[in-house]
């Protein structure tokens, strides 16, 4: 509630007619003030007449009265600027730290807008509550938000690259985009296993073996979980992999991630967690240099020949450890796949660079490659188009992804412009 009552505040979305405070006085609004999203006052700098007398200074705003007292503001100097306490229920009196009573307005409501803020966050049974408005909103509009969540997506994905290799890998470039192709590797559903293992699996341990795929496999699975069952169930490539692995391991000192969580229920063979990290072995023998790669790659097709390198002929016609399957599995990757670590993986890298270098150009190629593939196919892209949200590139299948993850999931249909459109509308 008292996020609807800053929104309400904010966009001047009161009911028409006179307000006044508490003790009767009248009140004017002359400027809501500019939002606060640190520690302090609600609003900075709002300017209000009461009674005649004009005030300048901020605004604090609760759904009770007494919230103050509870959120320790009494006494503290910090709220001494508030020149006008907003409040769904006058239950207390409040002062500034010297005593002096603060005034106080009651916010009248529009049972227009709590009707339409329900409407959309507490309809827990749909996925897209605001479906129906979407095709609304005018063209305009709708691509300036596109173009804002997209962004927004890659901008979150730059910091996660920024902070594991500050953090965790001592800031090598090279070991950052290792551990971005890992993530990428698992899609979404085990982008966080493959992550974790990689992590746990420095690429300086795998480089020094990199003559061998059959070591950098025996290592990257044995560290995954993956070989237990197989190889204790007498699984013939398993065994000589687990032999290997445990040999490594000691030379090494390697430790193995604790309970990684595969993800393999209702999943297509071909994205088993096993053929992909075959892949990710592939990628590494010979020598990983991913990264000057991706950052010399001109184009989003280029950059996708460095996500097809060929498996070991094991992986050819399995998708996991045992008999060979019905039908081939392939070599490599598919297109498609290939694209999608193009999207979550070549762009973030590129991005990422040449933000942390100034670079411009780097950073304009990170988005026109998005902007030259083809939208995502998965559910959520397909639950917008549906609603007249449609990606027309991969620029724009990321804003939607962005938008379902971030701000439907999370409800936060107070900071979504189409949640903003719902509001408002007349």
């Amino acid at each position: 509630m008292e996020m609807l009552m800053q929104y309400a505040w904010e966009h001047r979305l009161l009911p028409p007619g006179p307000v006044a405070t508490v003790d009767g006085l009248p009140l004017r609004i002359i400027d809501p003030g500019r939002r606060n999203v640190d520690a302090g006052p609600d609003f900075f700098n709002a300017r209000i007449e009461i009674g005649g007398r004009r005030w300048a200074g901020n605004v604090e705003i609760h759904v009770r009265a007494s919230d103050w007292h509870r959120h320790n503001h009494d006494g503290d100097p910090a709220y001494d600027s508030v020149i006008l306490h907003v409040v769904g229920t006058d239950d207390a009196t409040i002062c500034r730290s010297n005593g002096e009573t603060i005034p106080q307005m009651v916010m009248p409501r529009r049972d227009d807008l709590d009707r339409r803020y329900r409407s959309l966050v507490d309809r827990a049974d749909i996925d897209i509550p605001c479906a129906p408005l979407i095709a609304a909103m005018d063209v305009l509009r709708r691509r300036s938000w596109l173009t804002t969540l997209a962004f927004e997506r890659l901008y979150d994905k730059e910091e996660r690259i920024e902070r594991i290799r500050r953090e965790r890998l001592g800031g090598d470039y090279e070991e950052a985009t290792y551990v971005t192709v890992a993530r990428g590797l698992g899609f979404s559903v085990n982008a966080d296993p493959f992550e974790r293992l990689a992590l746990a699996t420095p690429l300086r341990v795998l480089g020094k073996h990199a003559d061998s795929l059959f070591t950098i496999e025996a290592i990257l699975f044995g560290q995954s979980g993956l070989l237990d069952a197989p190889a204790e169930a007498g699984e013939p490539y398993a065994s000589q992999l687990m032999h290997e692995y445990r040999f490594m391991a000691r030379k090494f000192g390697l430790r193995r991630p604790v309970s990684l969580g595969w993800k393999m229920s209702r999943m297509r063979p071909a994205n088993f967690p096993h053929r992909r990290i075959a892949v990710l072995a592939a990628m590494i023998a010979g020598g990983f240099r991913l990264h000057s790669r991706i950052l010399a790659a001109p184009t989003a097709d280029q950059a996708r020949m460095l996500f097809l390198p060929a498996l070991s002929p094991y992986w050819h016609t399995r998708y996991t450890f045992g008999p060979e399957s019905g039908a081939r599995a392939g070599s490599t990757l598919s297109r498609p796949s290939a694209e999608i670590m193009v999207i979550n993986a070549a762009v973030p890298v590129i991005h990422a660079y040449g933000a942390a270098h100034g670079d411009d150009r780097l950073m304009e190629r990170a988005v026109e490659m998005l902007q030259a593939l083809q939208p995502e196919r998965n559910s959520i892209v397909e639950a917008f188009a549906r609603a007249g949200l449609r990606a027309e590139s991969a620029f724009d299948s990321q804003a939607v992804i962005q938008l379902r993850r971030r701000y439907c999931q999370e409800r936060r249909c107070l900071a979504c412009r189409i949640g903003h459109f719902t509001l408002t509308r007349t």
